[in-house]
């Protein structure tokens, strides 16, 4: 019998934690009035917003700096992260209400982006993953 070893693979992780983030901040204008009925109230939430942004900003800064640092040394994927961010802290804290729907998913994807691409760079570095 074969033993797997089964290693969390941030990237992954991070990529599906980003979208879900994008996807629940896009959609979200046009659920707002049927969540309660739904009992899914929480998802409006601000604190659940927040600790969705905090959640990806840890998993995010951990996986594509480790890599950096132990694996291919390229900038590109922690820019990437940067810009993402940079929409989503622009869209949220701005104040400016009709960037937020706008800004917020795009950050969320571009975030996915930096995973896929740092993902993409692991798997072509000689030093393995």
């Amino acid at each position: 019998m074969k033993l797997r070893s089964y290693k969390i693979n941030l990237d992954r992780i991070g990529i599906t934690a980003s979208a879900l983030c994008a996807i629940h901040c896009a959609a979200l204008p046009f659920l707002i009035t049927v969540l309660p009925m739904w009992g899914m109230g929480f998802l409006a939430n601000e604190a659940f917003e927040i600790t969705m942004i905090a959640v990806s900003l840890i998993i995010g800064i951990w996986s594509l700096s480790t890599a950096y640092r132990k694996q291919h040394r390229r900038i590109i994927p922690i820019l990437v992260l940067i810009a993402g961010f940079a929409c989503i802290t622009l869209g949220h804290f701005s104040g400016i209400e009709p960037l937020e729907p706008i800004l917020i998913p795009i950050g969320g994807f571009t975030i996915a982006a930096a995973h896929y691409i740092n993902l993409r760079m692991l798997k072509s570095c000689p030093l393995g993953n």
